[in-house]
C-alpha cells in the first residue's frame, strides 16, 4: 500500500509527466479525504464536470481515508519541519496519513524529497520541478 498525494493523482488523471509511475501503484493506494478534496477542487476550478472523475475513482481500489484526529495531530506536528519548504495543510495531511500507517508516499512535488527529518519514504514521480499552481 502507498499514499497518494493530490499532485500524484492529478498527474495520473491528466496523463502528465510521471503518470506511468503512479499507474504502477494505483490499485494498491490510499488517499486522504483532504487530498481528494484538492483533486476534485482542481476539476471544479477549471470548470470540469467531476461526475466522470468520481465514477472513475469508484472503479479503482484506491482507499479513501477520512482525515481524522490522529492525522490532524500528525499534520500539525509537521508544521515546523515543512514550513520552510512551503508545504500546506493538504501536503501535511498526506504526510500525516503516511506517518500513521507507516507507508511511502507518491508525489509530483519534488521538494518533498529535500525535507530532512521526515522519516518517510518519498517517491517523486517527477525528477525536476515543474511549473504548476498549488491549490
Amino acid at each position: 500500500m502507498i499514499v497518494l498525494d493530490a499532485s500524484a493523482l492529478l498527474a495520473y488523471l491528466f496523463r502528465e509527466t510521471g503518470h506511468e509511475i503512479v499507474e504502477q501503484y494505483i490499485e494498491d493506494a490510499c488517499i486522504s479525504t483532504v487530498n481528494l478534496s484538492e483533486v476534485v477542487g482542481r476539476f471544479i476550478r477549471d470548470g470540469i464536470d467531476v461526475t466522470p472523475l468520481i465514477q472513475h475513482l469508484e472503479k479503482t481500489s484506491i482507499e479513501i481515508v477520512p482525515f481524522n484526529q490522529e492525522h490532524a495531530l500528525h499534520a500539525a506536528e509537521l508544521i515546523p519541519l515543512t514550513k520552510p519548504y512551503g508545504l500546506l495543510l493538504g501536503d501535511r495531511a498526506c504526510l500525516g496519513l503516511a506517518s500513521t500507517r507507516n507507508l511511502a508516499i507518491l508525489t509530483a512535488d519534488v521538494v518533498w524529497a529535500e525535507i530532512e527529518g521526515l522519516d518517510l519514504e518519498i517517491i517523486p514521480v517527477r525528477r525536476k520541478k515543474c511549473l504548476y499552481f498549488k491549490m
